[in-house]
């Protein structure tokens, strides 16, 4: 957060950060322990964006075309709605969710997601790509049944199965 002016530092609208309130308070936290010589910096890499929308349209990491244009061999899996039991509940089923792995190692890289609640599930997805998961280890973790978060695993499930021909709660 240090300008080119030494003991200047700048955060929120007047930086080329992203201009969310979220990263600002985080940059204005970092900047206050830089002013006071510390040395701490602001990991944009797993920052989820949300447009409010209905459905809501969510991002975190990086999508397939940046993946490409950095030459990570990527693959993708997009999974409908129509897949996820919360959205059919809700009867609303409408939308999307995208995951982008490393073809090599299965890291997830990133997650788009268009869907009710959105905003809500890609959390999960920015802690996931935060800690280095692979989608096998994301579609191994254990999902509350009838959360609209539940389409991560489904999704990440997609990578290996079927998932139309799974059973309600299929591990």
């Amino acid at each position: 957060m240090r300008t080119s002016v030494p003991n200047v530092y700048a955060v929120g609208d007047c930086t080329t950060q992203p201009h969310f309130v979220y990263v600002a308070a985080a940059a204005g936290t970092r900047a206050a322990v830089n002013l006071m010589g510390g040395d701490s910096v602001l990991d944009l890499s797993s920052m989820p964006a949300v447009i409010f929308t209905d459905p809501q349209v969510a991002t975190v990491g990086l999508s397939e075309a940046e993946a490409r244009e950095r030459g990570i061999n990527a693959d993708t899996r997009t999974l409908s709605l129509v897949l996820v039991p919360r959205a059919l509940v809700n009867f609303d089923t409408r939308g999307v969710i995208k995951l982008v792995a490393d073809v090599d190692s299965g890291r997830l890289l990133g997650v788009q997601a268009v869907a009710t609640d959105a905003g809500d599930l890609i959390q999960t997805a920015a802690l996931a790509i935060r800690a280095r998961m692979t989608v096998d280890v994301l579609a191994d973790q254990l999902f509350p049944y009838l959360t609209m978060v539940e389409g991560l695993k489904l999704a990440a499930q997609s990578f290996t199965k079927d998932v139309a021909t799974l059973s309600c709660c299929a591990g």
